[in-house]
């Protein structure tokens, strides 16, 4: 071989190491490209879970209720064998899902051995689409056991849930663990079946139905839908006490739906799921007895059923009625107003918009007296001149009797003369200007 032909050759190999080299590389590199563009963007300290989608959005609630008190009848068992299938509905969908169960007003530990998500197969029903049920786990497992007083957040799940749709999250405990951490008057058919039946599609188990929401309190989604989340503070004007069963006819309903068709029609306003934290009877001032306390202050729960929840953007209040109708004396509006502002206070220090709803009338309702018209009448004054929040949403004007403003106009009464009818729920939700969820709280001088 001439040393012209060795050159050659040597070039020659050198070229093909090179060549396959950065083939090599190529793969590599691709291979790293496509990893790092598999991004999942979830809220900070958010457990993880190998089955989470790899999808971008962020987590917003979808779905949420105040734990209220301990279910009566449950304080020795709790719900120990039976399998409990909360029906509840999202207000945005997502790709991905997780859960909130508490054990607040439990007396022992509760163990947790089976929990499963899936979307409802309709309206009305235990059932579930087969192929959406999904085990949920918590840390990694199956089994979690929660203490009391406390509530636990489970991993992300893969699933994809649409907006406006029922959605089934059941839990199976197989030991005594009472009293049940509960939301009544739901306005939702929930059920119940014995024994361990958590994934069971079908629902042809699930013979026992309640109106009650056992314990769970949140259901986030990871969503594409949403840049945040909405959080509507208040009592049974808002938990939707009078509203039509199973129907979602609830006033943070109808917002959440005049949102979405908002944003799908191209207006200008902003992408917020809706989270209903109302309990009925709820006071700004005063809770019920027990400890922990049973429908607990509004001024005392702020901070777990609004400043804890998921992506808070805007906070909604609408509370003061019960605290003039149960009050044994006059209610001091000073005090309530004080109350208010305190609230605002606690939000704008998170840096959240707060809009505030006049008190609605109540003149026919067997608490009403003049006296206590006069003290609703004060606190209207002021939340009307923008003494007490960012934004205003004149529910009071909304509804009341153009005859007779000290009470409902007839067809958005309900009948008790203090709650709204289907149709004044709706007409609440049309007095909200979705403009005033723009922007964020005024900065302080």
């Amino acid at each position: 071989m001439t040393r012209r032909n060795g050159y050659a050759l040597l070039s020659a190999i050198i070229a093909l190491i090179v060549a396959v080299s950065a083939a090599i590389y190529v793969g590599f590199a691709s291979d790293d490209s496509s990893a790092t563009s598999k991004n999942v963007t979830a809220q900070e300290g958010a457990p993880r879970n190998p089955a989470a989608p790899a999808s971008t959005g962020i987590w917003v609630g979808a779905w949420s209720a105040s734990p209220v008190g301990a279910e009566p009848g449950t304080e020795l068992e709790g719900m120990a064998g039976r399998s409990v299938r909360n029906v509840v509905h999202t207000s945005v969908g997502g790709t991905s899902a997780r859960v909130t169960l508490s054990n607040l007003y439990g007396r022992s530990a509760l163990t947790i051995t089976h929990a499963s998500i899936a979307v409802a197969a309709g309206t009305g029903t235990a059932a579930a689409i087969a192929d959406t049920m999904r085990r949920l786990t918590f840390g990694g497992n199956t089994t979690v056991v929660i203490p009391p007083g406390q509530q636990v957040l489970s991993d992300a799940v893969r699933l994809a849930i649409p907006a406006d749709t029922d959605v089934l999250v059941t839990t199976y405990s197989p030991t005594r663990s009472g009293p049940v951490t509960y939301h009544p008057h739901a306005r939702q058919t929930s059920y119940v079946a014995e024994g361990d039946v958590t994934e069971d599609a079908t629902g042809v188990a699930y013979t026992g139905q309640v109106e009650y929401w056992r314990y769970l309190t949140a259901l986030d989604v990871l969503s594409n839908e949403s840049d945040g989340t909405v959080v509507v503070f208040g009592d049974s004007l808002t938990d939707g006490i009078t509203s039509t069963e199973n129907t979602n006819r609830r006033w943070t309903d109808v917002l959440s739906r005049r949102l979405r068709a908002a944003v799908a029609s191209g207006q200008d306003v902003p992408r917020y799921s809706v989270a209903n934290q109302g309990i009925s009877g709820n006071q700004i001032l005063a809770s019920g007895a027990g400890r922990p306390a049973n429908n607990e202050a509004g001024i005392s729960r702020f901070h777990r059923d609004v400043l804890s929840r998921t992506n808070v953007k805007v906070v909604v209040i609408d509370l003061g009625v019960n605290d003039i109708l149960r009050n044994p004396n006059l209610a001091d509006p000073n005090r309530i107003l004080d109350g208010l502002r305190t609230l605002v206070r606690q939000a704008h220090a998170r840096g959240l918009k707060v809009i505030g709803a006049t008190l609605m009338p109540f003149q026919g309702h067997r608490g009403y007296t003049e006296a206590r018209e006069g003290v609703r009448q004060q606190i209207n004054a002021e939340i009307r001149a923008g003494r007490v929040f960012d934004a205003v949403v004149d529910f009071d004007k909304a509804v009341r009797d153009p005859y007779n403003p000290r009470k409902f106009r007839p067809d958005y009464d309900s009948g008790d003369h203090l709650h709204p009818s289907d149709k004044g729920y709706e007409r609440m939700a049309e007095a909200f200007n979705l403009q005033d969820l723009k922007g964020a709280a005024p900065a302080e001088l």
